[in-house]
């Protein structure tokens, strides 16, 4: 009775692109997040960006946007032959429904329908999860936070149900079948939730055997896009797909770091990398991600790899800290900042310039974090590696 519908990944679509800025005071952060939504549409790979579109007003309750925006877009979506609205803010649920039913029928609500549609951030989100899955818990993970935030549209993953109703004869058959796709809904987020407690016992007997063998074990974590998988290469030695997108991989991936110990034996670290964190992640979305940060909750140490170049570093430090401490992540943190090879350097110690400007940056930076161990490394030259691996010995009580 449910018919999945698999979107084409090779089709391109055509897109508006709107953003709601209620507050455009903090433009560095407008800015970031402008840029964020760009390189999320890019990591999709699917989409070409017809035209953007800005509002500088408070969200409104039915359809965030509002009617009248709403029938000037759909209008030029209709004469340009653009398919897909994408509004680059949370919305929920209900709002999300509310703007594709206005876009199917305009304001004059017939049966008259449009091909068009729209996504807010979230399901742009679980677009991008769905393309980059590779696993089968992965793929159970987007399904669950899908049906929580996308109930029966579930655009790409599957079951267009209100749809598939709308032209069935009389109430009482909307009725049943409206029941009936709860019910299914119901039931499939029970089978999900099964599934991922049986990979998150299996993933415990692992954590289990480590401990038994005492295997220390290293959780790589930070925002999404500060090259952590870079920096796992180059601690491990191994091949870890490295790409200049957000979420460029999805799960956990495990390798083993070997470190020459005084004694001429070798002492091993496991290293886990997990899914990048960004800005506004959607609680269904942490917690359908739950069982696999799982295994940065219970690492020894947590490394967080910050992008020492970034504008916004500080920001985006406050924001892995706030999802780390959400999921109950205590343990000590070290954190490495990366790339201090291309960090600008101290301006001259001339008394005519204001005395922040003269401040050293990796003072400044040194000052955002002032409570944890830190270090400065450089992926790409190799410059302070092998401190970091000497600190990961201290840290880990290896050696």
């Amino acid at each position: 009775m449910w018919k999945v519908i698999k979107e084409e990944e090779s089709q391109v679509k055509r897109a508006f692109v709107i953003e709601i800025i209620p507050d455009a005071r903090n433009k560095d952060l407008t800015r970031q997040k402008h840029e964020e939504l760009l390189q999320l549409i890019d990591t999709h790979g699917n989409i070409e960006v017809v035209d953007m579109f800005y509002q500088h007003i408070d969200p409104l309750y039915k359809t965030y946007i509002g009617t009248g925006k709403l029938e000037e877009l759909r209008e030029e979506m209709l004469r340009q032959d653009v398919e897909l609205l994408i509004i680059g803010n949370i919305l929920k649920s209900a709002q999300v429904f509310n703007v594709n039913e206005y876009l199917r029928t305009g304001d004059t609500n017939t049966q008259e329908e449009s091909p068009l549609q729209a996504w807010d951030q979230i399901d742009l989100l679980l677009k991008i999860f769905d393309l980059h899955a590779q696993s089968s818990e992965a793929k159970l993970q987007i399904e669950l936070a899908a049906i929580k935030h996308m109930g029966p549209r579930i655009f790409g993953m599957g079951m267009e149900l209100s749809r598939q109703w709308w032209w069935i004869g009389t109430s009482g058959i909307w009725e049943t079948n409206t029941e009936i796709m709860r019910r299914h809904l119901q039931n499939r987020t029970m089978q999900i939730k099964k599934e991922l407690k049986q990979y998150a016992q299996v993933r415990k007997v692992h954590r289990d055997g480590r401990k038994k063998r005492y295997l220390p074990t290293v959780g790589l974590v930070g925002y999404t896009n500060a090259w952590k998988s870079t920096i796992m290469n180059a601690l491990t030695n191994k091949w870890v797909y490295v790409a200049d997108k957000l979420f460029a991989t999805l799960g956990t991936d495990v390798w083993q770091l070997y470190i020459p110990s005084m004694t001429g034996k070798w002492t091993t670290i496991l290293i886990n990398d997990t899914i990048g964190f960004i800005r506004d992640l959607p609680p269904a979305l942490l917690e359908s991600f739950r069982s696999t940060l799982e295994d940065s909750v219970e690492a020894s140490v947590l490394l967080h790899v910050v992008d020492a170049s970034d504008p916004l570093v500080e920001d985006k430090i406050r924001v892995v800290d706030e999802i780390l401490d959400s999921i109950g992540a205590v343990q000590e943190r070290i954190v490495v900042f990366n790339k201090c090879d291309v960090l600008p350097e101290p301006i001259s110690e001339d008394k005519d310039i204001d005395q922040a400007q003269n401040l050293d940056y990796k003072e400044q930076l040194k000052e955002m974090i002032w409570d944890k161990a830190y270090m400065f490394v450089s992926a790409v030259t190799g410059e302070w590696l092998e401190d970091l691996k000497e600190l990961l010995v201290e840290k880990t009580k290896w050696g």
